[in-house]
């Protein structure tokens, strides 16, 4: 089976196709990892994007369910040098081709990824169109020009109710905006009640279900595209610990104050160096965003830059001065990639404890009870809906 890739400037290239047949616009941008392809297609930040691997040989190690890190991939296209239709792995359980087949995504091989990578780096990222049609040159031009991108990702990737992980320790609320399992998991393993909401929680919400600390994740597109996420977080800035990864570090800038932008082409790989300002030490980071925050823009705000990107300088985290609150650009999670960065989850949960050492505590049961009141009130909710929401704060 053919396929087409088709960049907006004009550029076309011609290869294999594999997985799902049809029709794809996106985004089409570049991973620079040696391994992790599964972790990749399933990480919901690629929603809406078209994904090239600069590494050459792709599927060589099989599927497993086990590395998925969201329930389906979100990527509109996956672009590869080398796709192995047979894997070797004893963990693997089906192939690349049949896993793009079940989620209708189209995959294209045997063309020139490292051509494409070097375009994408000199004009930047573009709208591009993957497709196993045999329409003309011109039509599908017509039909790409004509398309737009999505700017709902958020929306579409982010759990759609509230659910809980129970644990012995600190509650962590998860608003998720497209969050990864491995943040999850490294949650988990440190034993924190985990309840993860939608994105579009509010703060009164929030407040309800009584947490010890807020945990804003990663997610896709243009920060400026969940300007409600915005508020909320500016609303309960200071009421308790927060902190912000990758999207989620974005929000938490916009809602300081300080403004974001796109990047020429962004930062997508596992191979990423970022300096720790405070310790003077380079850590190697796992990231995927197009956005950053502007460098100008922290000045006037009440923000610290504690990390910066070794290879363009860009602001890789952010603190609060006045306030328990923190964030960073990168995955401190890894999957794929490093995880050097993974002591952020303990510095997370020991801001959490001293937070609470600080002020005066009420038990738990009245803290929630007094919370969820202040948030019934500041809302105004009231009925099944918010009796909902209080039983499941009380569990």
């Amino acid at each position: 089976m053919q396929a087409r890739l088709l960049l907006e400037d004009g550029t076309l290239f011609t290869g294999k196709g594999f997985g799902s047949e049809g029709d794809s616009v996106g985004e089409v941008v570049f991973n620079t990892g040696m391994t992790g392809y599964q972790e990749v297609l399933s990480d919901p930040s690629y929603c809406g994007q078209i994904v090239t691997m600069t590494y050459p040989l792709i599927g060589n190690y099989g599927m497993a369910r086990d590395d998925f890190e969201s329930i389906r991939p979100f990527i509109h296209g996956f672009v590869v040098r080398e796709h192995e239709v047979v894997p070797s792995n004893w963990r693997a359980e089906y192939s690349l081709d049949s896993l793009l087949k079940e989620y209708g995504i189209i995959g294209i091989s045997d063309i020139d990824t490292r051509m494409l990578t070097r375009r994408i780096r000199h004009h930047g990222v573009m709208k591009a169109m993957l497709t196993t049609s045999t329409k003309s040159v011109a039509e599908l031009m017509e039909q790409l020009t004509g398309s737009s991108l999505m700017n709902d990702q958020v929306s579409r990737v982010s759990t759609k109710s509230v659910f809980s992980i129970p644990g012995p320790k600190e509650r962590v609320v998860l608003v998720d905006f497209g969050s990864k399992s491995g943040i999850l998991r490294d949650l988990v393993k440190r034993d924190c009640d985990v309840v993860v909401v939608p994105h579009d929680t509010t703060a009164e919400q929030i407040r309800r279900l009584g947490p010890d600390g807020i945990l804003l994740s990663n997610g896709p597109g243009d920060p400026k595209d969940v300007p409600h996420a915005v508020s909320m977080i500016a609303d309960l800035l200071g009421e308790f610990p927060i902190f912000g990864i990758c999207l989620g570090h974005q929000l938490f800038a916009l809602a300081c104050g300080a403004d974001t932008d796109k990047l020429k082409f962004g930062h997508r790989g596992g191979n990423h160096p970022v300096k720790d300002l405070q310790s003077n030490r380079c850590y190697i980071t796992s990231q995927n965003h197009g956005y950053t925050v502007k460098d100008e823009s922290v000045a006037n705000t009440e923000l610290e830059v504690t990390h910066i990107n070794n290879n363009d300088g860009t602001i890789e985290g952010l603190k609060h001065t006045k306030y328990p609150a923190f964030s960073v650009q990168y995955h401190p999670e890894a999957s794929p990639g490093p995880f050097d960065s993974s002591y952020l989850f303990d510095d997370f949960i020991q801001q959490i404890r001293q937070f609470k050492a600080d002020r005066p505590q009420l038990p738990r049961q009245a803290q929630i009870s007094a919370a969820s009141k202040l948030g019934l009130q500041a809302a105004g909710a009231s009925g099944p809906a918010a009796k909902g929401e209080l039983d499941y704060a009380k569990k």
